[in-house]
């Protein structure tokens, strides 16, 4: 496995999947490959996996990293909702099989180019695709303070996001906000952490959540991903979903609770 690149609970994705030999798999989130690497080891000899992601960075660097596999691995860039179209096309219009591991992978939020983390900083993009749709410092630069208040308040859960958002607007009118150290900078100066309660987060946290899931469109793709890869399943196939906060869990749990309702 590549250093730095540990994929998150492995054996239990793997064992939950349940790859076989012959079988027809899709990695919906490529990432680092860790999983990817795993799900064609456990499919050996003559498993397939289609591997997608929207960072073509990643599905350049895996597509070294996995060279050895061959045909075996099949690679594209594209956005998980837009599986419908890209699978059956790739030749896997049926599966065995997919994986979704949400979120943002350890080399996305170490790249300095993006701005995805505060602790690696760099200029506010937060764009999985940076060919599409517009960078995060472009939302900060244009919405009201309502506009933010509202998205960092639906797709961050923060409480103090009227106040945080009123201190954009007012921090914009001297200079803009294009990176993710100054970001974080003034969050932490409006919300900074009490030192008599132990804190597990940054407070920037939840807003820079809410600004990568608008840029990127998270929760819409998610569904549609979902729906997607239920109508690829064969018969006995199986859906694997990794999600890290309340929001995505919510959109599989109903999801899964919804295609559950009468079957047999």
């Amino acid at each position: 496995m590549q250093e730095g690149h540990l994929p998150v609970m492995p054996a239990e994705v793997i064992a939950t999947l349940a790859p076989a030999p012959g079988s027809l798999q899709i990695d919906a989130t490529v990432g680092g490959g860790g999983h990817t690497e795993r799900i064609l080891e456990a499919a050996s000899p003559d498993g397939r996996v289609l591997g997608l992601d929207a960072d073509g960075v990643a599905i350049e660097r895996v597509g070294i990293r996995l060279a050895r596999y061959g045909d075996r691995l099949v690679l594209r860039r594209a956005n998980f909702r837009e599986l419908a179209a890209v699978a059956p096309g790739a030749g896997f219009g049926a599966v065995d099989g997919a994986l979704f591991d949400l979120g943002l992978s350890s080399f996305q939020l170490a790249d300095r180019e993006r701005g995805f983390g505060f602790r690696a900083g760099g200029p506010l993009d937060m764009r999985f695709d940076t060919t599409r749709g517009v960078p995060a410092s472009e939302l900060l630069a244009t919405l009201t303070a309502d506009e933010l208040a509202a998205l960092f308040r639906k797709y961050g859960e923060e409480p103090s996001a009227w106040k945080i958002a009123k201190a954009i607007v007012a921090a914009r009118e001297t200079a803009p906000i294009s990176t993710a150290e100054e970001l974080a900078a003034l969050i932490e100066r409006i919300s900074p952490p009490n030192p008599r309660v132990r804190r597990r987060i940054h407070p920037a946290t939840r807003v820079f959540q809410a600004l990568r899931i608008a840029v990127n469109e998270e929760l819409d793709a998610l569904e549609e991903g979902l729906a997607a890869a239920v109508d690829l399943l064969r018969p006995g196939g199986r859906i694997v979903v990794l999600s890290y906060h309340s929001l995505e869990d919510r959109i599989v749990k109903r999801f899964l609770a919804a295609e559950r309702r009468g079957c047999t």
